[in-house]
């Protein structure tokens, strides 16, 4: 049953995902009316207690991200156990599915959303290597979806097109993020219908026009994205929302999570309070 869901990414991008800060968001994002977000457990805590703890906010857990660079930095038999340790805990939490993204390209951090120091041989190896992790997932019972992310090695369209094509749909599906694909100059709802039977999970995110199409100069990633002028919360940006939900297929089961990395407000708070509002505008039969 497709759930809407909120990624806590304002509370702990910076303070990192402790008790004390988690204890904070989940508060304050229940308070709200969010009932669902992103199942993300911290070091030394089992999925039981992770369970009881959202539980004692009115949470569940939603769909995660195992996130690598894919690249030659990468020691494949250590990601493969990590991603082993991972599906078993997000099978425990219930979930059935999880993202996975490519971060952490050095250049591309630098020079963001251009496709900056491409290597046609890194993007073989990196679609290889993602391979091998989807395999691992799918045999630990998830469903390993591609989630857009700018700033690593399946960063532009053509990139991401190429691991998806070259994988095929029995191995990964798709679980897009609606700014980061726009950043990158692609068009969600064209990507979102061109794999409509492989959509598994949403990460719904407005974006401004500041920084996009060439418009950002030197501006690194860390520099756009905590501006307050690159991501927006639903229905302030550019992005044309209805035609994205419009793509969904008929028998879309994920969840729809709202994610916006850095507020585009004074405060969390009120960032997350536009956010809900608008959900329950435009999205009344999930919350």
């Amino acid at each position: 049953m497709t759930r809407l869901a909120v990624n806590p990414i304002q509370y702990w991008a910076r303070a990192g995902r402790t008790r004390e800060v988690l204890d904070a968001a989940f508060a304050e994002l229940a308070a709200i009316g969010f009932t669902a977000v992103k199942g993300d457990v911290p070091d030394g805590m089992t999925a039981p207690e992770y369970l009881d703890w959202l539980a004692g906010y009115g949470l569940a857990p939603s769909v995660s991200l195992f996130s690598s660079a894919f690249d030659e930095t990468v020691d494949i038999a250590a990601e493969t156990e990590r991603a082993k340790r991972f599906a078993a805990t997000q099978v425990a939490l219930g979930l059935d599915r999880t993202m996975v993204s490519s971060v952490a390209v050095p250049a591309r951090m630098e020079r963001p959303a251009v496709g900056a120091d491409f290597s046609r041989s890194r993007l073989n190896l990196a679609i290889e290597n993602c391979g091998v992790i989807c395999q691992v997932l799918r045999a630990e019972g998830l469903r390993p979806l591609h989630h857009s992310h700018v700033g690593g090695v399946f960063e532009t369209e053509q990139e991401i097109t190429a691991l998806l094509d070259d994988l095929g749909p029995t191995l990964i599906g798709i679980g897009p993020d609606t700014g980061h694909l726009r950043w990158a100059g692609a068009d969600p709802a064209a990507v979102l219908t061109r794999y409509a039977d492989r959509v598994g999970a949403l990460h719904l995110k407005d974006v401004y026009a500041d920084f996009l199409d060439g418009r950002a100069g030197d501006a690194t990633y860390r520099d756009q994205s905590d501006s307050g002028r690159l991501w927006a919360e639903p229905g302030l940006g550019v992005l044309d929302i209805p035609a994205i939900l419009a793509a969904l297929p008929a028998d879309y089961d994920g969840d729809v999570m709202i994610e916006v990395d850095h507020p585009s407000t004074p405060t969390r708070r009120e960032s997350h309070e536009i956010s809900y509002a608008w959900a329950r505008q435009h999205l009344p039969t999930l919350v």
